[in-house]
Formats: C-alpha cells, sequence, structure tokens
C-alpha cells in the first residue's frame, strides 16, 4: 500500500508539473503576441469564402523603420507578367524602356524558374508568413514580407522543375502560378529598381490555366478597408463584401467640391502680415480675379467646361503678364534639371524642360519672384539612389530634407514663407509620400493626388498622367471616330495592378457584348494598335485605379475623344481648380463597379454627346507642344500653381 500511494503521490507531482510548463507556455506566448509583435500588430484568421481561408496580419500603425512589418494578403491575379507600378508597362502604351524609366518584370518562362533571391543582407532570416506549393517533384516556396517602405516579395525554386502550381495553407488549395521572385527596389529582370510601396503580393496565373472566373483573394483598400473578392464557377452569385477596419467613406467628388469651395486659407501663411512687394502684387491680382467681369468664352475654348470661365480668364491673363519664378540653380544632374520625356513619367520631364527653357516667366534674380521652383525629378531621385544601395522611401526623404535645409541656409525666401511660396513636381508613385513631411508647404504638382493621404486640395494641384511614346512627337495618333461611329459602350485593359481591376474584371469580362472589359493586351504592335483602336471606338472609356489613385487612362481616353469614367476612390483629377469634370466626365465610386453598365445606359444621348463634345474642347488642355503654346499642358500646370498660391494667401 505503502509504494502505491508513494506512485500516486508522484504522479500527482508529474500532473502538477505538467500542468506548471503549460501555463508556463500559454503566458510565454501570449507575452511573445504583446511585446515581440509592434504594437498595434495581430493575427486573425478570415474565412473569404467556401473552400478558401485569407490569412490576415493587420496593422494599425506605421513605421519609417527599416524592419518586418505584418501584411496584407493580396488578392491572386490572372496574369504572367508582373509589372511593379500603377503606372509601369500599362497595357496600350508604348512601353519601350529605353529613353524610360518603366521597369518591366515581365520574364521568360525558362528565366522565371531560375529566379532565386535571398533577403538575409537586408532584413535577416526571420520570415512572418509562408506558402508552400507543390506538384508532383516540383516545390516552390514563396514568402511574402513587408518592410516600412513597401511590399517586398520573396520566393525561392526548390528544384529546377517547372509547372504550374496550386499554392496551400492550412490545407486548402488555392491555384496559382510560378510567384514572380522579386526584392524591395530591385526587379526580377535584369537587376532592375521597381516601386516597393505600389506593389502587392501576388500569383500571378499563366493566362492558359485559369480564368477570372475561380479566382479566390483578399484585396487591401487602402487603410481603411479590405475587400475580399470571391467567384467560384459552382457559385451562384459573385459577390464584394467589405470588411471595415474602421468607419471612414471615400471623398466623393461632391466633397471635393466643397472643399475647394471653402479653400481655407493656411493657418501657417495666415499669420504672417508683413508681405512682401511680390506678395502684395499677387493680393492685388487675386483681388482682379475675384471681381473678374463676365466674359463669354472666345473661339477654341468651352465655357461650359470650366467651373467659372470668367475668373479662369481673368486668372490666365494676369498670370501672363505678371507671374515670375526663380528656379534654384542648387543641385546636380540626373536628380536635379534633367528628367525622362518619354515613358510613364513623363510629365516632370516635360514641365521640367519647358519651364527651365522658359523665357517668359523666368528671372534671374530670386527677389523678383513670386515663386520658387524646386527642380528635381521624383523619378530620377529614385533610380539615382537606388543604384546607390539607398532603397527606402526614408532615404529619399532625408536626401530632399538636405537640400531644403542647403536652400534654406542659402536664400532667405524658404524661410519666409516655410516653403509656401516655393512648388515641385513629381509623377512618381512615392513622390507623394517623400515630399509630405519636409516640403508639406509647398504647392505640391503630383500625379499620386490621393486626398486620402496628404494631398490637399486647393494647396496642392494635380499633374497629369501623360504617357509619350515619342518625344519628337507628342501629338501621335491625336483624336478618334465621331459619336456616330463609336459602337462600343464601354472599354477597359490593362494589368492586374492592385485590387480593384480584378473586380472590374469579375463582374465585366465577357458578360456584354458592348462591354469590352479586358485584361494585359499583347504588347507588340498589333496589339498596341488595337488597343489604341477601343479607345477611339468607344462611347466610354474606363479609368480603374492601379495600385495608387492615378492612371494614365484618363489623359488617354481625352487624347482619343472618349467620355473617361473615373473609378478611383479620393483621387483629384488634374486642373480640379479650374475645370468642371463633372461636365466632360463620369465618376463611379469603387463599390458600385456591379452597377457600371446600368450607369452608363442610364445617361441620356443628349447629355453624352454634349459630354464628348467637351472632351474635345478641352483636349488642347492635356497636350505637350515642344514649343508651349496659350492654354496647352504646360500653361495649365503653371497656372494651377498661381492660382492655388494666389488664394492661399490672405488678404485680412
Amino acid at each position: 500500500m505503502g509504494i502505491t500511494a508513494q506512485f500516486r503521490k508522484l504522479c500527482l507531482v508529474e500532473i502538477r508539473k505538467l500542468l506548471m510548463v503549460t501555463c508556463v507556455a500559454i503566458i510565454i506566448a501570449a507575452l511573445f503576441q504583446c511585446f515581440a509583435l509592434p504594437y498595434g500588430k495581430r493575427w486573425s484568421l478570415l474565412t473569404a469564402d467556401e473552400g478558401s481561408i485569407v490569412v490576415l496580419i493587420s496593422n494599425d500603425t506605421f513605421s519609417n523603420n527599416l524592419r518586418l512589418r505584418p501584411i496584407n494578403v493580396s488578392s491572386i491575379m490572372v496574369n504572367d507578367t508582373f509589372y511593379p507600378s500603377d503606372l509601369d508597362g500599362e497595357v496600350g502604351d508604348e512601353n519601350d524602356t529605353k529613353g524610360t524609366s518603366t521597369h518591366n518584370l515581365s520574364t521568360d518562362k525558362s528565366e522565371r524558374g531560375e529566379l532565386t533571391f535571398k533577403m538575409d543582407a537586408m532584413l535577416g532570416k526571420s520570415l512572418i508568413m509562408g506558402y508552400e506549393a507543390r506538384t508532383g517533384d516540383s516545390s516552390i516556396q514563396a514568402t511574402s514580407l513587408e518592410n516600412g517602405h513597401g511590399k517586398v516579395k520573396h520566393a525561392e525554386k526548390v528544384d529546377d522543375k517547372e509547372a504550374a502550381v496550386g499554392l496551400t495553407y492550412g490545407g486548402v488549395q488555392i491555384q496559382a502560378g510560378i510567384v514572380p521572385v522579386v526584392l524591395p527596389g530591385i526587379s526580377a529582370k535584369n537587376g532592375e529598381k521597381m516601386d516597393t510601396e505600389s506593389s502587392t503580393w501576388n500569383a500571378f496565373l499563366p493566362a492558359n490555366l485559369i480564368s477570372m472566373d475561380n479566382v479566390t483573394g483578399i484585396a487591401e483598400v487602402g487603410p481603411q478597408t479590405l475587400v475580399s473578392v470571391t467567384s467560384d464557377k459552382n457559385s451562384k452569385r459573385d459577390r464584394i463584401s467589405t470588411l471595415k477596419r474602421w468607419e471612414t467613406q471615400p471623398t466623393s467628388i461632391s466633397q471635393m467640391n466643397s472643399q475647394l469651395l471653402q479653400n481655407i486659407v493656411s493657418s501657417h501663411y495666415a499669420r504672417r502680415q508683413l508681405y512682401s512687394v511680390r506678395d502684395r502684387e499677387l493680393l492685388s491680382a487675386k483681388l482682379k480675379i475675384q471681381n473678374a467681369p463676365f466674359v463669354r468664352s472666345p473661339p477654341g475654348l468651352y465655357a461650359s467646361a470650366f467651373r467659372n470661365f470668367s475668373i479662369f480668364k481673368r486668372s490666365y491673363e494676369l498670370m501672363e503678364r505678371m507671374l515670375r519664378i526663380y528656379i534654384y540653380k542648387e543641385g546636380e544632374k540626373p536628380i536635379f534639371h534633367q528628367s525622362k520625356m518619354r515613358g510613364i513619367y513623363a510629365s516632370e520631364g516635360w514641365f521640367i524642360k519647358l519651364l527651365e527653357g522658359n523665357k517668359k516667366f523666368i528671372v534671374r534674380d530670386p527677389r523678383k519672384a513670386h515663386l520658387f521652383f524646386l527642380p528635381f525629378s521624383s523619378q530620377m531621385l529614385r533610380t539615382t539612389l537606388f543604384e546607390q544601395n539607398f532603397w527606402s522611401q526614408k532615404d529619399l526623404e532625408e536626401y530632399l530634407k538636405n537640400y531644403v535645409d542647403l536652400v534654406a541656409r542659402k536664400y532667405s525666401f524658404w524661410n519666409r514663407t516655410g516653403g509656401a511660396d516655393h512648388f515641385l513636381v513629381g509623377c512618381h508613385d512615392w513622390a507623394s509620400r517623400i515630399t509630405r513631411q519636409y516640403m508639406k508647404n509647398c504647392i505640391r504638382v503630383l500625379c499620386n493626388a490621393n486626398v486620402a493621404k496628404g494631398f490637399k486640395i486647393g494647396k496642392d494641384t494635380t499633374l497629369p498622367v501623360t504617357y509619350v511614346r515619342s518625344a519628337e512627337n507628342p501629338l501621335k495618333d491625336l483624336g478618334g471616330t465621331p459619336p456616330s461611329e463609336r459602337h462600343i459602350l464601354a472599354f477597359f485593359a490593362g494589368g492586374m495592378h492592385g485590387y480593384l481591376r480584378p473586380i472590374l474584371l469579375q463582374y465585366w469580362q465577357n458578360k456584354e457584348s458592348d462591354m469590352k472589359i479586358f485584361g494585359p493586351m499583347r504588347r507588340d504592335i498589333e496589339g498596341k494598335n488595337a488597343y489604341r483602336e477601343y479607345m477611339k471606338s468607344s462611347k466610354y472609356c474606363i479609368s480603374a485605379r492601379g495600385y495608387e489613385v492615378h492612371t494614365p487612362r484618363i489623359i488617354e481616353a481625352i487624347f482619343y475623344e472618349c467620355v473617361p469614367v473615373i473609378i478611383s476612390d479620393n483621387y483629384v483629377p488634374p486642373f480640379f481648380e479650374v475645370l468642371n469634370w463633372e461636365a466632360f466626365s463620369v465618376f463611379v465610386q469603387e463599390k458600385d463597379i456591379p452597377k457600371l453598365r446600368n450607369i452608363l445606359l442610364s445617361i441620356p444621348e443628349e447629355r453624352y454627346l454634349a459630354m464628348q463634345l467637351r472632351v474635345k474642347m478641352i483636349q488642347q488642355h492635356f497636350l505637350w507642344h515642344k514649343n508651349p503654346v496659350k492654354y496647352d499642358l504646360f500653361h495649365m500646370i503653371l497656372h494651377s500653381v498661381w492660382y492655388n498660391r494666389i488664394f492661399q494667401m490672405s488678404s485680412k
């Protein structure tokens, strides 16, 4: 009996020890959850639909430090070509990388399977999440990482066998193809640089293997929402479900109009009542503009396309007569005083070159200037610093800070206004982020005009995204067919950039004969010609956002005299200060994609004809000329800077 009692006592002790070890392990796991992961980040498991599971790591905070961060798994898309930026590799553009900084990550099938990159040198060996894909003897390990400056992709090919495979997680298979291998700032081909901010994690599928009919995934909608996109051949209906992180609605076009009308004077500058001589000249011009007499639109202009044509006309005349600009000489090429004249980011290059070559507006004496131009190219800044192994947006931001400090030390003008009378242009996706801290008081002329990400209506202004195929002939193929010969209701074609375009294709690809909605078209001469013919033969051209809110399709539509349909929440269209965009374009909220065809069909024929006529009339405001002409794109950008500067000044 004694032995039995001792044995039982020993068992109880062991059980207690086991329970204690278990409790300690649970406590350690809880502590790791609280302290090892950065604050505000947590794991969660979401069910997208039957037979599909999405793992989400939410991220409630934002850090600029170069370290691992949780990620959101982006939607799985159909495309065997990867483009690093919303603007890079847009379908229909003459995407010749000679003379441009467009970085095409498309790889040969034989090349793609050989790509292997190691992340140890940059981020260490810690991995947040991994998916394993297997088929037969072939195995591919794909891992998604994210640092404080953009999404990072990593994939290792375990053996040399290449085939379409299924990504698996938790026993659930998701159809996928070979995953392109991408490092932050480095493309998967020839070591070219890429955008890490604008990229999302994607498994790309060979087009001949799978269609959008069986795509399941999850896409990130800015910082506010997640959209789960689910479509299955056996499903009775497709759906878009929105998972709110917190209640934030996109800014509608009417709300943008209200913000513009309020045009609140910057508190920083309103406190400064001691104006310079040049500032008093601007205040005098402001008074004249506000009291502009009524004028009829002269030949060549269309008053109904403007918010107030009389005010625009008076403001433009005063700009031509009065405006003087000083361009800082500081800064060396290629980052300063140089940019590309072809390709996706050509807008900033054309403006910089035309402004520096202008004799009418430019002065050599900064004391005579109303405005001061910071002559750097965001595209060349990123490319040049990346070649010097500065990979993060924070590095680019610090570079610009040093430049501002140099200007502030050497001149008195920056410190006098805090940069309020300085302006810059930037078409690269990163331009908005790298200028919003140290250049926040400047007038920022940005392609990525996202009102939800720091773009200030009434101070900042939108730089039109113009894809220039030929620097010698930027007006090549201008125009389209008459409205009576436009038999296609709506057209879209392009890469599956971002979360929105897969949804567009899910609802409208091959659904209606008058809705020509495609993914990527062929990139040879025939494919590009077909793209342009669709543009020229359609009543409405869909301009759906990519990774960021901007897209060249808006200006392409105007170029080919097609009424733009803008599907991009929070995007502020170009020259919003003076143009009445609702008079010649259609705004559709992203959530209304399922209603797209009904929205377009509900537009009366008379209204469509009026919009199409206005598109033709305002086309001149979006054209580049080697020698600028009145009311062209160069002058319209300059006018927006002038106009916003004047109306940011307080006359009290």
